[in-house]
């Protein structure tokens, strides 16, 4: 058994061990009598918001696939709707279930990279496509945050937390604006001269510099990173609905934190969850939207509230699974290999046990 391996089947027993620990903490009920896990599980669940969530979650996630084929058209790559739909079904099948939030990542810039002569550039789309949904999540928090504190609502100022959460999304809102600005008006000789900088850097020098280049490329193509970010915003957006929903399967609404205080709350559990490098960021996930329910005055529910999402996540993730196979077969039977060559193995790209390799290469390959 290899060390990559090992250290996979670790992440799970890692994850799956916090995910029971985060159940046997919240089983009973708290000392001033909230209910616990137990309490909450022995009422009927309600499967209303069940399927309001779930088809909202679908809605959302079909979204992310289409800001990804615009931020890909906006490059002029050959590419088509169909195939980023494809693409982004076994994406999010592997982010769900890998270990760390990159899988499904991996593998979409490893096709594009292999059927693409401008490499670099199709590499760039799916970091480009990441670092937007991250900033839109910032935005999302900055905005309503804002509208919020216009209107005196309660949901922020009856809560300090939620007031430093605002007022951190919109110093990361307004230093990521002023960078983007600057790059609009920056000469090609000071993004390679940093290029170089970057590179020089000991063992991050070449992610680094792989990072400003995909940003360096989008920098006269902002209108359609500003449809990316609209499109985001909508979709992060359905997210915070589904998360509000999927909790009142198994916990009235009344007994939850409002809507308002969920468009806040949700992004930066979101966050939490892409940041930890477990499958699906299981376990610190929960412990991240425990940790910012109790903030808001609501313990022992977030667990609740991101094992409800995290269920829906896991059916569309294996539902998206069978899709693509559906689609990868269609597309397999539709291209069939030269008589004088040997087959392709898929015929539509790499296998997720080659994207990884494939995209190591592809990163060294100018376009």
């Amino acid at each position: 058994m290899n060390r990559q391996v090992l250290i996979g089947l670790a992440k799970y027993g890692l994850g799956f061990g916090l995910l029971g620990y985060l159940i046997w903490r919240n089983w009973s009920p708290a000392p001033d009598g909230t209910p616990g896990l137990a309490d909450i599980l022995s009422q009927p669940p309600q499967f209303g918001p069940l399927a309001i969530a779930i088809v909202i979650c679908l809605f959302s996630v079909l979204l992310t696939f289409f800001r990804w084929y615009v931020l890909v058209r906006a490059q002029s790559l050959p590419f088509t709707l169909y195939n980023a739909m494809r693409l982004g079904l076994i994406g999010f099948f592997l982010s769900t279930f890998l270990p760390g939030s990159v899988g499904g990542d991996i593998f979409k810039a490893a096709f594009l990279a292999r059927e693409q002569e401008r490499r670099t550039v199709a590499v760039a789309t799916v970091i480009v496509d990441r670092v937007v949904g991250l900033w839109a999540l910032f935005w999302l928090v900055a905005l309503v945050g804002s509208a919020f504190w216009l209107m005196n609502d309660p949901a922020l100022l009856l809560h300090p937390a939620l007031q430093v959460v605002v007022w951190s999304a919109l110093g990361v809102v307004l230093a990521t604006s002023a960078v983007g600005g600057l790059m609009l008006v920056l000469p090609e000789r000071f993004s390679n001269a940093l290029l170089a900088r970057l590179t020089r850097i000991p063992r991050i020098g070449g992610s680094a510099a792989e990072f400003w280049r995909a940003m360096w490329m989008y920098r006269t193509r902002w209108r359609s990173v500003l449809v990316a970010l609209l499109l985001s915003l909508v979709g992060h957006g359905g997210f915070v609905l589904t998360y509000y929903f999927a909790a009142q399967t198994f916990i009235a609404a009344d007994q939850l934190p409002s809507l308002q205080e969920q468009l806040l709350i949700v992004p930066v559990g979101m966050t939490i969850q892409a940041a930890v490098p477990l499958p699906g960021g299981l376990g610190g996930g929960e412990y991240g939207f425990d940790k910012l329910y109790e903030l808001v005055g609501y313990p022992k529910k977030g667990f609740v509230v991101s094992m409800s999402y995290r269920l829906i996540s896991w059916g569309l993730g294996l539902l998206g699974y069978l899709v693509y196979l559906r689609m990868r077969a269609e597309v397999a039977a539709t291209q069939p290999a030269p008589a004088d060559t040997e087959p392709m193995p898929l015929a539509d790209g790499p296998t997720p046990e080659a994207a990884v390799p494939v995209l190591a290469a592809s990163l060294a390959v100018e376009s």
